[in-house]
């Protein structure tokens, strides 16, 4: 069945630049000090390209089209400390494009640290134009502002390509977490592994619905367990849903899904997007610690916290075999620093 995603994104163009396929490796010390299950990490904060992470599969078929359209200009939009932003920006220097990204102030409150360093240290770096958008939880008004810098990129001759933020447009995106899905499988049968449930932070959708419709396309029984970290479950669930079956449909897949097929929980998201709580900081500190992992504290550590608290509940078994998706972000510590505690 593997085939059959790798036949489905043929059809789609795509530029590589990722180093794939990113590395799958036993959590042992980790395991242990939870006494169970069996767990692993799908290394893709190693995809390569500007100190990596889960965007980098995503940009490859984004900037596909990119180049399909002849555009010499990228113009995309995330939160302040954006690993999307980032990696858009690498992709655009690579390929030879500017980049013009706009950056929401999402997170009230953070100081100069926040603003400056971090991933917005490295989109200076990568000589990024920078917009700022004053709403953070308004994912349609930043789609239009972004269409407005496009146009004025468009008025001085420039041939502009955007990539959108909200669930109104297709996921490009997930395609790439579809590939990743056909990837973690074939891993997991080289290594002699049974793979019981996967678990992703789930923020916009794309990675958590792209992995979903991968397992699904494939047939597989593997759980794909989503920790929120944006939104409530009541309103991600949905929107995986959703954005798992535009997946399917944009790949050509013809899979069904339903709600049943979505796990989503918001129990360690704590006062919201981008804000630490002590269940992530007690993540941050055990991947450290066993695992030599550094975690960013706005996906990949509450998404470790969910793992963790899923273990002690009881929700993921003790004879389970879970992988852990690392998506990278470990520009965004840096960005944190007054707020971790050390």
């Amino acid at each position: 069945m593997m085939d059959v995603v790798a036949q489905a994104l043929a059809n789609h163009p795509r530029v590589r630049l990722a180093h794939l396929p990113t590395p799958l490796e036993a959590m042992e010390n980790l395991s242990e000090r939870l006494g169970g299950p069996r767990l692993f990490v799908k290394r893709d904060d190693c995809t390569g390209v500007a100190m990596g992470g889960n965007k980098s599969r995503q940009a490859e078929f984004y900037f596909g089209r990119a180049v399909e359209a002849g555009a010499d200009t990228v113009v995309t939009t995330g939160a302040f400390q954006s690993n999307h932003a980032r990696m858009c920006c690498a992709y655009a220097r690579k390929l030879g494009m500017a980049c013009e990204i706009q950056l929401e102030h999402r997170v009230a409150g953070k100081g100069d640290t926040y603003l400056k360093s971090g991933n917005v240290l490295l989109d200076r770096l990568l000589g990024a134009v920078i917009h700022e958008y004053p709403d953070g939880e308004d994912e349609a008004g930043a789609d239009r502002n972004l269409s407005k810098i496009a146009e004025a990129i468009a008025e001085r001759g420039g041939k502009p390509y955007v990539i959108p933020l909200s669930a109104d447009h297709p996921p490009v995106g997930a395609l790439g977490y579809v590939e990743a899905a056909a990837e973690l499988v074939a891993q997991a049968e080289a290594m002699g592994i049974s793979i019981d449930t996967v678990v992703v932070p789930s923020g916009s959708a794309s990675t958590h619905a792209g992995m979903l419709a991968g397992m699904k396309a494939m047939g597989s029984p593997v759980r794909v367990l989503g920790i929120c970290v944006r939104r409530d479950a009541a309103a991600q669930g949905p929107r995986v849903l959703k954005r798992t079956r535009e997946t399917l449909e944009l790949a050509g897949l013809s899979t069904e899904v339903t709600d049943t097929d979505v796990h989503v929980t918001d129990a360690w998201l704590g006062d919201g997007y981008g804000r630490l709580n002590d269940a992530a900081r007690e993540a941050m500190t055990l991947a450290a610690e066993c695992e030599g992992l550094l975690l960013d504290p706005v996906y990949t550590a509450k998404s470790l916290a969910g793992l963790i608290g899923a273990v002690r509940d009881g929700t993921i078994g003790a004879e389970e075999t879970v992988v852990f998706l690392h998506t990278g972000g470990t520009p965004a510590l840096f960005a944190y620093e007054e707020f971790l505690g050390h």
